[in-house]
C-alpha cells in the first residue's frame, strides 16, 4: 500500500487530490472522489453559506472517508463560511485567493487540517509560518484564479519544495498519472487536479461547458486580467470583450463592472458559452472523455504506478 506524508495527513489511499473549483464542486463530485480513495474538496467559492452547509451535510451522508472544503479568502461572506465549516466539524480546509494569517489560527485551534494554494515559494513559505499542514504550489497552466509571476509547474514545484519542510502538493497541468509522476520526481507528495475533474460525470458543471472543455486544444486558454485578479479562461466572446477593454485601457472599476454579470455562473453553471467565463486550466487539451469521478481516480493512479515501473527512456 503506498503511503507517504500527504496520504497520512488526510487519511487517503491516493495522494490524489480534486480541487474545489468554483460551479463544478460540489457534494456529489466530492464524495465520489473520496469514495474512490482520493481527497474530495467542495468548492465554496460559488456557495451561498446555506448552500455550503447543505453540501457538507451530503457529502457527510455520501461518503464515511475524509473530504474537505476549498475556501478562497476573498469571499464576501468568508466568516459564515467558517462558522459553518466549524459548526459542521469539517476536519479538512484548503484556502486560497489571500492571506492565510487571518483564518489558520483559528481553525488550527479546532484541529482543522489547513492547507494553502500558492503561486510562489515566497508565498509558499509565509504559509508554512502562519502554520499551514501542506501547500499546493499551483503553477501557471492550471485554470481559474492565478498567480501574477506565471511560474510554470515545472519551475514552481521544485522552488517550493526548497523552500519549505511542509508537503507540497503539485497543480496546474496535471491531468494523468504521467503528469502526477512527473510532479513526485520533482519532490511533490501529491497531486491536485482540477480541469480532469471537470470533465467528469459527478461535476456540477454544465455538459456544454464540459464538452467545450473536451474540444480544447492548445492554445485555446489564455491568462487574462491581470489588473484585477488573473485568471485563466477559454478564448470566447467573453474573453474578446476583456481583451478589447484591456487594450484601450480600460479602469479596473470598468473590468469589475464587464465581471460583476454573473459571468462564471453563466458560463460554467449555466452553459453560456458565448458570453460567459469559462475557466480551465492549459491540460484540458489533453482530455477526450467525460468519465465517472471514481473511474478517473482509478485511471490516474494506474498510470502512475505504471510510469514508475517503466525503465527511463534515454537516448
Amino acid at each position: 500500500m503506498f503511503s507517504n506524508r500527504v496520504t497520512k495527513l488526510f487519511g487517503i489511499q491516493y495522494p490524489i487530490i480534486q480541487a474545489g473549483m468554483i460551479w463544478a464542486s460540489g457534494w456529489r463530485l466530492a464524495s465520489a472522489v473520496s469514495n474512490a480513495g482520493g481527497l474530495g474538496i467542495i468548492g465554496s467559492g460559488s456557495m451561498y453559506p446555506d448552500v455550503l452547509r447543505e453540501h457538507i451535510r451530503k457529502c457527510k451522508s455520501a461518503t464515511s472517508h475524509s473530504f474537505g472544503v476549498n475556501v478562497p479568502l476573498l469571499y464576501p461572506d468568508i466568516e459564515k463560511h467558517i462558522q459553518i465549516i466549524l459548526e459542521e466539524d469539517v476536519r479538512i480546509v484548503f484556502t486560497s485567493a489571500g492571506n492565510p494569517k487571518t483564518w489558520t489560527p483559528v481553525l488550527k485551534e479546532k484541529g482543522v487540517t489547513v492547507v494553502h494554494v500558492v503561486s510562489s515559494s515566497k508565498f509558499a513559505k509565509k504559509a508554512e509560518d502562519t502554520g499551514c499542514d501542506a501547500v499546493v504550489a499551483e503553477g501557471f497552466e492550471a485554470g481559474g484564479h492565478n498567480g501574477r509571476e506565471e511560474t510554470t509547474t515545472m519551475v514552481l514545484i521544485p522552488a517550493v519544495v526548497e523552500a519549505v519542510k511542509i508537503p507540497v502538493i503539485a497543480a496546474g497541468g496535471i491531468v494523468n498519472g504521467r503528469q502526477m509522476l512527473a510532479a513526485m520526481v520533482l519532490g511533490a507528495e501529491g497531486v491536485q487536479m482540477g480541469s480532469r475533474f471537470v470533465a467528469s460525470e459527478e461535476a456540477s458543471s454544465h455538459i456544454s461547458f464540459k464538452k467545450a472543455v473536451l474540444n480544447m486544444e492548445e492554445g485555446s486558454t489564455m491568462l487574462t486580467m491581470k489588473q484585477l485578479t488573473p485568471v485563466r479562461m477559454i478564448k470566447n466572446k467573453f474573453f474578446e470583450q476583456v481583451q478589447q477593454a484591456e487594450r484601450r485601457g480600460a479602469t479596473v472599476e470598468e473590468l469589475q463592472s464587464l465581471l460583476g454579470r454573473a459571468r462564471a455562473k453563466k458560463g460554467m453553471f449555466e452553459g453560456d458559452m458565448d458570453e460567459g467565463e469559462l475557466e480551465i486550466g492549459q491540460a484540458g487539451a489533453l482530455l477526450d472523455s467525460i468519465l465517472p469521478a471514481g473511474e478517473i481516480v482509478k485511471n490516474v493512479w494506474k498510470e502512475f504506478m505504471n510510469g514508475l515501473a517503466e525503465p527511463v527512456k534515454l537516448l
